[in-house]
């Protein structure tokens, strides 16, 4: 392989830059880290493999945190906070679902755009073949016609009139 094989190595460090992960080789995928440290996050991604062939990587980070989620909760300012009305709930329920279906629909265009960039570097690579297989079969065409031509010649020439 030319190094165009979508592999890309990477790891990842907390704040006191310990390696928290370390991947080689990864393609695509979803991955989950629990964040114990407060302060910022280092993400290092290595070409090394292949240092000419370019790659595109694309990664989203998400935050979530349950104790903020709640904390940020809706409430009904003439309501108590213990009694939640029904329709709020409902309306909740809906607008997380919404969340969570658009939240599918991202991963599943992210998945697609990936995979249409893996296709376009395929069809690249196949386009290139074809071009140059074409060239050496057109040469091949012009020198078995060359050949043909000096065969033909040489049954024609001096003593060998006999022979056709």
């Amino acid at each position: 392989m030319n190094g165009g094989a979508f592999d890309v190595d990477y790891t990842i460090k907390n704040p006191r830059n310990e390696i928290i992960v370390s991947e080689n080789k990864e393609r695509q995928g979803d991955f989950v880290l629990t964040g114990d440290d407060v302060g910022e996050y280092g993400f290092c991604f290595f070409n090394k493999m292949s240092t000419y062939a370019e790659k595109v990587i694309d990664f989203e980070i998400k935050y979530d945190n349950a104790e903020d989620a709640k904390k940020y909760q809706a409430q009904l300012p003439d309501q108590p906070q213990n009694k939640p009305i029904a329709h709020v709930e409902l309306m909740e329920n809906t607008a997380n679902q919404i969340d969570q279906k658009l939240d599918g629909l991202m991963r599943t265009l992210q998945y697609y755009k990936t995979r249409n960039n893996r296709n376009q570097a395929t069809v690249r690579s196949t386009e290139s073949r074809i071009y140059y297989f074409s060239i050496f079969e057109v040469a091949l065409m012009v020198g078995m016609a060359i050949l043909q031509i000096a065969i033909v010649q040489l049954f024609f020439k001096g003593s060998r009139k006999q022979l056709v």
